[in-house]
């Protein structure tokens, strides 16, 4: 059965930034948000080539530069729009994207 989950209202993710969600109530970050410019995309927190979290704190999704995702336990690079890995162990394959919307009540994800 599918249910949608409000993650935040559209505002708080800014241009440019990255923001982890736990819609599951796991106690941890299993999704992500980013928006590239007007673009909102929404990915599993896990890296296709060991499973694990992408991030080395709390929201910290994005290399410096803000232009690639980043797993920062082996260093791979994931594009923005696409979530596929352009540079790494994991080189082609790609983060698991959510469906989402924006809509009155913020970014909007289904989940399962």
């Amino acid at each position: 059965m599918e249910a949608s989950v409000e993650l935040c209202r559209s505002d708080q993710l800014t241009p440019g930034t990255a923001r982890g969600f736990d819609p599951w109530g796991t106690g941890e970050d299993t999704v992500f948000a980013v928006r590239n410019g007007a673009e909102i995309r929404v990915f599993r927190n896990s890296c296709p080539h060991q499973l694990r979290p992408l991030g080395w704190r709390k929201d910290k999704f994005l290399s410096a530069d803000g232009k690639h995702i980043i797993c920062f336990a082996h260093g791979a690079r994931f594009d923005l729009a696409s979530g596929l890995c352009v540079s790494g162990p994991c080189m082609n394959q790609s983060l698991v994207s959510l469906e989402c919307t924006v809509d009155e009540r913020g970014i909007v994800v289904l989940v399962e």
